[in-house]
């Protein structure tokens, strides 16, 4: 009597589809805001399968290069030492999506203080969107909280008060910005601003008298 072995071979794990390594130039945004913005779905999935490594890479870049080693490094900590990673990346991450108010009330409701790159994706998400008055808000928040705004929040500010023509508004939060101490440096918000024509003069007058 002849037996017959059938050896059935699992087959291999297909090479898993990884995220685009980080490009700490790239102006797009980790996240992609969802087709149907009342629908978190495509936020939620974007995060099982990508992680939050990624915005948690671009906070630390922010924040070391905004002068923030230390507030950086303490993030880092919680990822290495705990293994978790720390409320304010997620929380952020879907502001950056969004960049609407309520995802920022929610973060605040849930006891997740903003840090200063937060206040950052949130004001220049506002600002694309040309919510003049929102933005200047939320600017005022994070200085009235020592928080220093870098050049491109900056630019993203003043480029939205010339482009929706509320150029005394871009002048009344410039003074505000000022009264707490944070003037914006020329060289690097024309570094920034680069050869726009129209925009590059209208916001370096705005900010500069130039």
């Amino acid at each position: 009597m002849i037996i017959y072995y059938i050896i059935i071979t699992k087959p291999q794990n297909p090479k898993p589809n990884l995220p685009p390594p980080y490009d700490p130039f790239s102006k797009k945004p980790t996240i992609q805001e969802p087709s149907d913005p009342t629908n978190l779905q495509e936020v939620f999935h974007s995060m099982r399968s990508e992680g939050l490594t990624n915005s948690a890479i671009k906070m630390f870049d922010a924040l070391s290069k905004d002068g923030r080693t230390h507030e950086a490094m303490a993030l880092f900590a919680v990822i290495k030492d705990k293994g978790t990673m720390p409320d304010v990346v997620a929380h952020t991450a879907v502001i950056e999506a969004y960049a609407n108010v309520r995802s920022f009330e929610r973060m605040l409701a849930s006891g997740v203080e903003p840090n200063v790159y937060t206040y950052g994706v949130l004001i220049k998400g506002l600002a694309r969107d040309g919510r003049v008055g929102e933005a200047r808000k939320f600017l005022a928040e994070m200085t009235g909280k020592g928080m220093r705004p870098n050049a491109g929040v900056c630019v993203e500010v003043f480029e939205a008060c010339v482009r929706e023509e509320k150029v005394g508004e871009g002048r009344a939060i410039l003074e505000e910005m000022k009264g707490r101490g944070f003037a914006p440096d020329e060289k690097e918000v024309r570094q920034l601003l680069g050869k726009r024509g129209k925009m590059f003069r209208g916001v370096m007058g705005l900010i500069f008298g130039k």
